[in-house]
């Protein structure tokens, strides 16, 4: 090839013909098709001078920063990359020499219809009892995270939610598909917090945008609240609590009349934790008579598998906002959560202690912290919470200065 800034392109003829090239033009993705130009030696110059549209405009959509949907625009496109007709077709433009599609195209056309009848007869096997059985599984996930960590688990819930997102997306029947738009909210919720702990804030969030609109299509207002509430847990790692505050509370007066109690619990524990961040320990201790105020008996209700908030985990969650506003009462509800803890919540039991040990060396006895915190370390790495972990070691280097380490 010519690499002159006025030299016209032309890509090898192969490149038309393969499969990731043929998906490019299907999807219209001009970054990527921008992106294949350059690997043949094309300058963004090049591509600039030749499409007309210049090298920064070239140079943007090459970053991500600038799409393309104009159809004059796309046609400037191709000319100046010289499509072959049958390139140009799957771009969805027609061909130069005026023919119509080849055989070969009908082909495909045709393919992709047999393709499209293949996952809508897959997705009507879809049954209760398979979306029992997909639920199940969900539940299966959800128990392993709490024990081993979702560093541990990261293939299975990909396929999973995978699964789940084909069966969902060719679903036609209402019920069903009103089943499993509300079973992917619960799982993408469940990557969503694994993300979060993994520091992969942008994952998080994103996987929170697809709870949502799986909620809102299940028409579920407790689903929808309590994925919408975690999404705020993003803000707040993000270091944006006064607009993860905003979110909670828009979200507790929304659906509060409309979610059982023990959902009106958690948003409540969840919006104190965002004023405790914010330092408002007027808002912060509030919001915790509110949550205990409406906080029902047991463990758990059935029809939210994802939600988990009884009395001690309730007490773990008030010992961490009041830790730190220095509440003398912050040890012994800290300290009872911790007794409460059954074994299966190990991520959970890592951040009580660590809380436990930031009580304590508040209340100036570091040696008392130090067994706390090194069995948080072990939890912490147990599970692979980074979010934890970097906690856990900034607390473990304060407990060393005060022992004079």
């Amino acid at each position: 090839m010519q690499n002159g800034a006025f030299d016209p392109i032309e890509l090898p003829a192969s490149v038309w013909d393969r499969d990731e090239t043929r998906e490019i033009l299907k999807k219209r993705d001009i970054a990527a098709l921008f992106g294949l130009a350059r690997k043949y030696g094309a300058s963004q110059v090049r591509m600039g001078t030749a499409t007309g549209l210049g090298q920064p405009r070239v140079n943007k959509i090459l970053n991500g920063g600038n799409t393309v949907k104009e159809l004059a625009v796309i046609e400037r496109i191709a000319a100046g990359l010289r499509l072959p007709d049958h390139a140009r077709i799957l771009l969805g433009l027609a061909p130069l020499n005026g023919a119509s599609p080849s055989d070969d195209h009908d082909d495909e056309h045709d393919q992709q219809a047999r393709d499209l009848a293949d996952l809508l007869d897959s997705a009507a096997t879809i049954d209760p009892t398979m979306v029992m059985i997909l639920r199940t599984d969900t539940n299966n996930l959800r128990l392993l995270d709490r024990r081993l960590g979702g560093v541990a688990i990261a293939d299975k819930m990909r396929a999973q939610i995978s699964q789940i997102q084909r069966a969902h997306r060719h679903a036609v029947r209402p019920g069903i598909r009103a089943e499993l738009a509300h079973l992917l909210a619960e799982t993408a919720s469940l990557a969503g917090w694994q993300a979060i702990n993994a520091l992969a804030l942008n994952d998080a969030w994103h996987h929170y945008e697809q709870a949502k609109a799986a909620a809102h299509e299940a028409d579920d207002p407790a689903v929808l609240a309590y994925v919408s509430g975690e999404q705020a847990y993003v803000l707040m790692d993000l270091g944006r609590p006064a607009e993860a505050a905003e979110l909670l509370q828009h979200i507790h007066a929304t659906h509060r009349d409309r979610v059982p109690a023990r959902l009106r619990t958690w948003l409540a524990s969840a919006e104190a934790e965002a004023a405790a961040i914010l330092g408002d320990e007027t808002a912060c201790r509030r919001a915790l008579d509110q949550a205990a105020a409406v906080l029902p008996e047991g463990d758990s209700d059935p029809e939210m598998p994802y939600l988990s908030i009884n009395a001690h985990h309730f007490a773990r969650w008030r010992g961490s906002c009041l830790l730190r506003f220095g509440d003398p009462g912050t040890v012994e509800d800290l300290r009872s959560a911790l007794a409460g803890m059954d074994g299966t919540y190990n991520r959970a039991e890592a951040g009580v202690r660590c809380d436990l040990g930031h009580a304590l060396l508040a209340a100036g006895d570091p040696e008392a912290a130090q067994p706390h915190i090194h069995r948080a370390q072990q939890l912490a790495a147990m599970t692979g919470c980074r979010r934890q972990r970097r906690r856990i070691d900034e607390l473990a280097k304060a407990v060393n200065r005060a022992l004079g380490r």
